[in-house]
């Protein structure tokens, strides 16, 4: 039986399906995508992602099947994201994945949506080396975890060489790619805000004092604080430069980020520095990035740009991972899973 993965991600808006080998080759992938839908409302609107979901999820896996070829016959088994994200989302992605594994007689698993992640920056080839600082930072999360080596995973066909995975900062209010949504929401940007705010920001110069929050909470994060100054800072200064208000918020942003990292990987020696998630996209985070590890005397190993945001190859690669562990339980869908769970 060919070594192939059906990786699904419904954990929010989009409706990502992939065919991924365990060495993070990616056979075929698509992506349907809600951003026109909701973009009126400036941000995800719950109850509609998860309609759009039911409506794309079987005409996806479609496409990648026929891109690739191939026939459910040819598959391995099947990985979908069971958590965390938007409960009506995740139950049409393991409904649909149980039902296609019944339908076809496949095992599926049921993926930590975080495990995806971190999973994400060894698609297409191998890039992380272990032990590793990650920093996950996406419109839903951000975090940092250290995660070691466990060498008998290495000698398991289609295993991921990590071991244990420790979280050792997280966010105590909203995730930094959620304050930048909303930043570009008060900025007048659209939705999603991410790319639009690096853009914007580049143009301009971070003349705006803004806070860096979170100075106290050690390896946590906060950034609620910075978007109410923002927020705040536009309510008096409206006739101010919007680029320079985005390259002020990204400055912080970045500050508080990095500054975060130095100290974990201080606390906690690494050989690399793991960057994922959706904000891990953005140009001024990668070249801030790179500029710590070159410091620090620590590789950076970052996805390539278009598996950084939400993907089907991510949950497909970890899903080799609990295959080769035994992982193997119905899915369901939970909105509770921390890095350190699988």
């Amino acid at each position: 039986m060919a070594d192939l993965m059906l990786g699904i991600e419904t954990s929010c808006d989009d409706t990502g399906v992939a065919i991924v080998r365990p060495d993070g080759t990616v056979v075929a992938s698509a992506v349907a995508s809600q951003v026109e839908l909701h973009d009126r409302y400036g941000g995800v609107y719950p109850e509609m992602a998860s309609r759009a979901h039911v409506d794309a999820i079987l005409p996806t896996v479609r496409k990648v099947l026929d891109d690739a070829g191939l026939t459910p016959a040819d598959l391995t088994a099947i990985g979908v994201t069971r958590g965390p994200g938007l409960i009506g989302s995740l139950v049409v992605g393991t409904n649909s994945a149980v039902g296609l594994g019944d339908g076809w007689g496949l095992p599926v698993y049921g993926v930590n949506h975080l495990r995806g992640h971190l999973r994400s920056a060894d698609l297409d080839e191998q890039r992380v080396t272990y032990p590793a600082m990650l920093l996950l930072v996406s419109g839903g999360h951000t975090l940092l975890a250290h995660v070691q080596e466990n060498e008998r995973d290495t000698e398991r066909s289609g295993a991921g060489p990590m071991g244990d995975v420790t979280l050792v900062g997280s966010t105590r209010d909203d995730s930094v790619g959620e304050a930048y949504d909303k930043v570009a929401r008060m900025l007048g940007l659209g939705y999603p805000g991410g790319p639009a705010i690096d853009r914007l920001a580049r143009t301009g110069t971070p003349d705006v004092d803004l806070p860096r929050p979170g100075r106290d909470l050690g390896l946590d994060f906060s950034f609620s604080g910075l978007k109410s100054a923002v927020s705040r800072f536009l309510a008096a200064n409206p006739d101010h430069p919007p680029e320079n208000v985005a390259a002020s918020f990204v400055e912080a942003c970045l500050d508080v980020l990095l500054s975060k990292c130095r100290t974990a990987l201080e606390q906690h020696p690494s050989r690399c520095l793991v960057v994922v998630g959706g904000v891990a996209a953005s140009p001024q985070l990668r070249e801030r990035a790179a500029d710590l590890c070159a410091e620090t005397g620590v590789e950076l190993c970052l996805p390539p740009l278009r598996w950084s945001t939400d993907n089907g190859a991510m949950i497909g690669l970890a899903a080799w991972d609990y295959r080769a562990r035994g992982l193997h339980e119905r899915p369901r869908p939970t909105t509770s899973l921390t890095i350190a769970d699988w």
